[in-house]
């Protein structure tokens, strides 16, 4: 079948466009998700275990408001993905909505467990200082559990392949299998993450050749001593997290590389599947959040928020996603 579209688009490619490909990955890191959690008693009891010991913090009514609103903007995103995922029967019409509420639902919960670890506000307007926030407190901390937790905190390459290499361990699975077990499904998780710190290397080599002080060493590459120091310094201020995946799985999803989703072959019923992993992962890790932050708002005052979203939300889903036990 001739494929017009995607003729276009590859002749401004500088890569071979493989749509298919880009399908099976954008599948697969999803059942991986989803699979380890499935694979787990229940994500809530890891999560109460995990903040079994976590102290109150220091009353502060303005942060816990910020807490409280940014778990209900998660709820209405499950709630928007709940009906796609129940209510739709033809998966390919709403699949980049889908993502868009997926996506949305994750940085919503996880702005939530951030205004919830800090005693003064951040500014987290911008999807990267959200990321740099959640690496520093969450992630650092180790407060968030299995498979939301993997991440590399540094950009420099030596450095990360050795955090990947260990995390791997003997694990050679990757996304290209597909996932029918946890094994598999780690080995997937592992090179999602993998790919993802390939991509965020790619981006800030781009951005340093292009500041001033890169411009001023009077080179091109970083073959010299003195311009490897210069990007290193840099790079080893990012990371690579759930989060930095999110983002970069719904800018491939929506923007760079959405044709794959819903052009050429029909994937209909991967697409079922597909949409129910994005469900069951963002309600997961919605519950992660809403268990911690519980742990750390005003006593009592999570019970009233609970109550107050059962009394009067116009939602359908309930409200037991965001109650701690």
């Amino acid at each position: 079948m001739s494929q017009w579209l995607l003729a276009r688009l590859q002749e401004q490619s500088k890569e071979i466009l493989q749509p298919q490909f880009a399908f099976q990955g954008a599948m697969n890191w999803l059942r991986s998700l989803s699979l380890i959690i499935e694979s787990t008693a229940t994500i809530q009891d890891e999560a109460n275990d995990l903040y079994a010991d976590i102290p109150l913090r220091k009353h502060n009514r303005t942060l816990d408001t910020k807490v409280f609103d940014n778990i209900h903007f998660a709820f209405q995103n499950i709630a928007s993905l709940n009906a796609l995922n129940t209510d739709v029967e033809f998966k390919s019409d709403i699949c980049n909505s889908a993502i868009v509420c997926w996506h949305d639902a994750i940085v919503f919960s996880a702005k939530a467990m951030v205004c919830a670890y800090y005693d003064h506000e951040h500014n987290m307007d911008e999807l990267n200082m959200v990321n740099k926030l959640w690496q520093e407190s969450i992630v650092t901390n180790e407060l968030i559990p299995s498979p939301f937790n993997l991440s590399i905190p540094t950009l420099v390459k030596k450095e990360s392949e050795a955090i990947i290499k260990r995390y791997r361990g003997t694990n050679t699975y990757t996304l290209d299998y597909s996932i029918r077990d946890k094994t598999m499904a780690y080995g997937g998780l592992c090179s999602n993450l993998k790919g993802t710190h390939g991509y965020e290397l790619w981006k800030a080599e781009i951005q340093i050749k292009e500041t001033e002080h890169f411009k001023s060493l009077g080179v091109d590459s970083f073959r010299t001593k003195i311009a490897r120091e210069y990007r290193d310094q840099i790079l080893s201020e990012g990371s690579v997290n759930f989060l930095v995946q999110a983002n970069r799985f719904r800018g491939k999803s929506n923007y760079r590389d959405s044709i794959y989703l819903t052009y050429g072959e029909n994937n209909s019923e991967s697409l079922k599947i597909f949409i129910n992993d994005l469900l069951e992962v963002s309600t997961a890790f919605l519950k992660c959040a809403s268990i911690y932050c519980s742990k750390r708002v005003e006593p009592d005052t999570w019970n009233s928020f609970v109550d107050d979203i059962e009394e009067n939300t116009c939602l359908t889903i309930e409200v037991d996603i965001i109650k701690p036990n």
